[in-house]
C-alpha cells in the first residue's frame, strides 16, 4: 500500500486522522485541499510531506502564490519545502520530477531499512528489542518507512524480539498509527506511555530508533516531541540512539538545532483527545510538536547512502 500517490491527475493519500478505525483514501484535486490535509495531519511524516509538496507544485500549475503557501504549510519539517523546491527548480516536466521523487523515496526507504538493520545487528548479538516514538513507517513515507522500515527489515530477517512503541501524546501517532502498522506486519509489540520510555530503557532495550523532520548541518535533529527525553535516557542507560532519515532531511543551510523553528500546534490538541475535553474549560497549553536532540546524544544517523556518527 502506498501512503501517497498520483492517480489520474490527482493526489490520492491515506487520511491518517481516521486510523486505526477506518482506512480511507482521500482524493486531493486542489492546492487548498492539500494544504488543509497537511495542516490537519491527514498526511504527515517528513518523506511523505516531501512527495506531497512535489505533487502539490504539479497541481498548482505555476501559480506562485499557491506554491508559496504550500511550501510554508508546516515550518519544522524541511522535506515539504525540499519537495516543492525540487520540482520548481527542475528543468524537467513537473510531473516527471515529482514521480521521480516518489520513486526515489521508495528506494531510499528500502536502503535505509537494510543499512539500519545491519547497524542494529552489529550492535546486538541476539534478536533486537527496539524502542521507538511517533510513526516512522510507510504512513510517514510512500512505502515501508524510515525507523520503522528498519524494524520491518529486522522482522523479515527473523531478528526482531519486540518493539516498545511510545503512544506519542498528544495526537497518539504511536498508539494509532505505529501499532496499526506493526499489526499489519505481524511484528511483536507493546505500547508504552511516553513518560515511561526513559525508565524502560534501563530494562533491556537494545536500541532506540527514531526518525527526523530536519537534521541540522552539525547533526542536531528535530523530531517528535519526546525524542530528546529518550536520547537522555538512552545515554544514561548506555543504549544506542539511532536516527533514521533520508538524505533529503539533512539541511545544510541550518547550522544547528537552535536555528530550527519548532511548530506549536496550539491548545486544543492538549486539552482534548479526539474531541473529548480532558482539562477544565479555559485551560491553556504549551504544545511544541517537535524537540531537538543535540548531536552528542546521537549514536548514528542512518540515511539511504551512509551511516553518520555525529
Amino acid at each position: 500500500m502506498r501512503t501517497i500517490d498520483w492517480v489520474d491527475g490527482a493526489i490520492e493519500l491515506v487520511d491518517q486522522t481516521l486510523l486505526p478505525d477506518r482506512l480511507v483514501m482521500l482524493r486531493i484535486t486542489t492546492v487548498d485541499d492539500l494544504i488543509d490535509a497537511i495542516r490537519r495531519l491527514a498526511v504527515r511524516g517528513a518523506p511523505a510531506l516531501g512527495v506531497a509538496g512535489a505533487f502539490g507544485v504539479v497541481m498548482a500549475g505555476g501559480d506562485r502564490e499557491q506554491i508559496a503557501r504550500l511550501r510554508a504549510a508546516r515550518p519544522t519539517a524541511v522535506n515539504l519545502a525540499w519537495g516543492v523546491d525540487q520540482v520548481t527548480g527542475s528543468a524537467d516536466d513537473p510531473l516527471k520530477t515529482a514521480l521521480r521523487l516518489r520513486d526515489d523515496d521508495i528506494a531510499a526507504c528500502r536502503a535505509m531499512g537494510e543499512r539500519g538493520a545491519d547497524l542494529v545487528q552489529s550492535l546486538t548479538p541476539g534478536d533486537a528489542r527496539i524502542m521507538t516514538i511517533c510513526n516512522t513507517g510507510g504512513l510517514a513515507c510512500v512505502e515501508r518507512g524510515t525507523a520503522l522500515g528498519v524494524v520491518q527489515t529486522l522482522h523479515e530477517r527473523g531478528r526482531l524480539a519486540e518493539v516498545l512503541a511510545l503512544e506519542t501524546r498528544p495526537l497518539l501517532q504511536g498508539a494509532r498509527l505505529t501499532a496499526w502498522e506493526l499489526q499489519r506486519m505481524a511484528a511483536p509489540y507493546r505500547l508504552v506511555v511516553d513518560s515511561a520510555g526513559p525508565y524502560l530503557l534501563t530494562t533491556g532495550v537494545d536500541a532506540v530508533l527514531i526518525g527526523a523532520d530536519r537534521v541540522a548541518a552539525n547533526g542536531d535533529t528535530a523530531n517528535k516531541i519526546g525524542s530528546y527525553a529518550l536520547a537522555l535516557g538512552a545515554r544514561r542507560a548506555g543504549v544506542p540512539f539511532i536516527v533514521v532519515a533520508p538524505e533529503s532531511t539533512i539541511d545544510a543551510a541550518t547550522p544547528s538545532g537552535e536555528h530550527i523553528e519548532i511548530e506549536d500546534r496550539g491548545d486544543d490538541e492538549v486539552v482534548t483527545v479526539r474531541g473529548v475535553r480532558l482539562a477544565p474549560e479555559g485551560s491553556r497549553a504549551l504544545n511544541p510538536a517537535f524537540d531537538v536532540t543535540p548531536n552528542d546524544l546521537i549514536t548514528a544517523i542512518v540515511t539511504e547512502a551512509r551511516v553518520i556518527t555525529p
